[in-house]
């Protein structure tokens, strides 16, 4: 895996500014802001790792109360991406799973969260994240829309497959050509949505 030099601030403020873009045009007008806020507070909690998921609460928030995720958590922390990921976003992240993590050859995890391997766990992480607010309609949709392949350009740069494989299962296609289903959808944050997977996603 090739590794580039990554400075946090620079990067924070390439993930702000792809949300910044994605989010030109919209609107901001108060009642749709109040909606928005009633939305999230009648929006029962989806269950991730025994836990229940908060839509009034941001994506590290929510998160770290997940039992399937504490891989993730320790990831997102060792790469400094704690604070870009409170962030307003909003934010689509693809979590993969402990279990997907345990998936990779063996000595990855721990290799990847030493501190000079610091600017290749950013890249792999921020693979799995793109701006914009990504459901599972939206993805669908963007899917019908392509012939049946939407591309998703991510924060680290790279491209992610989408692709139905069903009537209600979306699953993604990484840079290698690997496959991870979406096991989890919509779960909603406040600055964002997490989908989540089965495999962790490696770019090119």
């Amino acid at each position: 895996m090739k590794t580039t030099v990554m400075i946090p601030m620079a990067l924070s403020a390439l993930l702000l500014a792809a949300c910044s873009q994605g989010m030109a045009g919209q609107a901001r007008m108060a009642d749709g802001k109040m909606s928005d806020s009633m939305a999230m507070a009648d929006a029962k909690p989806v269950m991730v790792g025994g836990q229940p998921m908060f839509a009034g609460k941001d994506i590290v928030d929510n998160a770290v109360n997940s039992a399937d995720h504490t891989t993730l958590v320790a990831a997102v922390k060792a790469a400094g991406l704690v604070g870009t990921l409170k962030g307003p976003g909003p934010f689509t992240v693809f979590a993969p799973t402990n279990e997907a993590f345990g998936e990779l050859p063996a000595g990855t995890v721990p290799t990847l969260l030493k501190p000079q391997n610091k600017a290749t766990l950013t890249k792999v992480l921020t693979y799995h994240v793109v701006p914009g607010k990504l459901t599972f309609d939206a993805l669908r949709q963007m899917v019908m829309a392509h012939n049946g392949t939407a591309e998703l350009t991510t924060v680290e740069g790279g491209k992610l497959f989408v692709k139905m494989n069903g009537p209600h299962n979306i699953e993604l296609v990484d840079a290698k050509g690997d496959v991870a289903q979406v096991t989890t959808y919509d779960v909603i944050q406040s600055n964002g949505v997490i989908q989540v997977i089965d495999r962790v996603m490696l770019p090119g």
